[in-house]
């Protein structure tokens, strides 16, 4: 079958769409027709040898697939071993979910990864009250747009922040009351939660936002790592820190997470919200789909297509 491998550390040339073997259903393994697979900025981390847990390489990339399995529409994540970056993917039954019958494949891609981790932060680290702004950046992007309408769902009043002028108008469509450029963001009123993606500069910068007993959810570090924080800094603000990491946590409570699945696949059915695809790109251009991405060009989620 056909596959993009990543050969090794370094740039987007180094995905190659060579053949390789079948993968092979082991552990009560299902194997999945992907008809698409999404990719996540922990991809290109991963690539660029930047992630905590790096695998060995050669390797085929990708957690997020959706396809068909015996004839039944599915999507679902690969949390282990990743392969979705290819023509069939071996995937524990235990992450597929029914693919909602109005979507599309690439929709499907777009879903499991962003929207759980959205959804879980959200309603378990803290609690959006009515009215709650939450201020969300990268906020056109997968897991930002996905968490702006997940704030709406919950009553909340997302805040959006993004890096350029031309994503703003992408989350003030889903329901932003207020999108601005990171540049801006010192111009916006104090917040009750901020939910992060970017980390660095712009995590710092939105601790200042916080009204006091606010709560900052730290989820992504595409800016760089996060500047360390001092409880004393803390305590005097009182204000709240907290981390959030879906690749671990599936680890250890694999029930919240298969919990939190059902909960927001419900949302979707119900129309409350939908993935956002940005682009999508045959497997054989891989490596200009990753370009996309780590430039920060893309809104919404880009999906291969094999």
């Amino acid at each position: 079958m056909r596959a993009a491998v990543l050969r090794g550390v370094g740039g987007p040339d180094q995905l190659v769409v060579q053949e390789v073997p079948e993968p092979e259903a082991g552990n009560g393994q299902a194997i999945v027709d992907v008809r698409a697979a999404g990719i996540n900025f922990a991809d290109v981390l991963i690539r660029l040898g930047r992630y905590p847990q790096m695998p060995p390489l050669p390797t085929v990339l990708g957690s997020e697939v959706a396809g068909e399995l015996d004839g039944v529409r599915v999507m679902g994540f690969l949390p282990a071993d990743g392969g979705g970056y290819a023509e069939r993917a071996a995937v524990d039954p235990r992450w597929l979910l029914p693919l909602p019958e109005t979507a599309t494949f690439a929709q499907g891609a777009a879903f499991p990864m962003a929207f759980l981790t959205a959804w879980i932060p959200l309603t378990e680290l803290v609690r959006v009250a009515f009215g709650a702004r939450v201020l969300v950046t990268a906020a056109a992007g997968a897991v930002g747009t996905a968490a702006v309408q997940i704030v709406r769902a919950l009553n909340g009043a997302p805040v959006a922040a993004v890096g350029s002028p031309e994503k703003l108008e992408l989350p003030r469509s889903l329901g932003a009351v207020e999108a601005v450029t990171y540049d801006r963001m010192g111009e916006l009123d104090q917040v009750d939660v901020v939910f992060d993606l970017v980390g660095g500069d712009v995590f710092a910068a939105t601790l200042g936002l916080l009204r006091p007993l606010g709560t900052a959810i730290a989820v992504g570090y595409a800016g760089g790592l996060w500047q360390d924080v001092s409880p004393t800094w803390l305590v005097g603000r009182n204000i709240g820190v907290h981390g959030f990491y879906l690749g671990r946590l599936i680890g250890r409570d694999p029930e919240l997470v298969e919990r939190a699945a059902r909960d927001v696949l419900r949302l979707w059915e119900g129309g409350v919200v939908q993935p956002i695809v940005g682009a999508e790109f045959p497997l054989e251009e891989a490596a200009a789909a990753h370009r996309l991405v780590e430039e920060r060009r893309s809104t919404g989620k880009v999906v291969l297509v094999p």
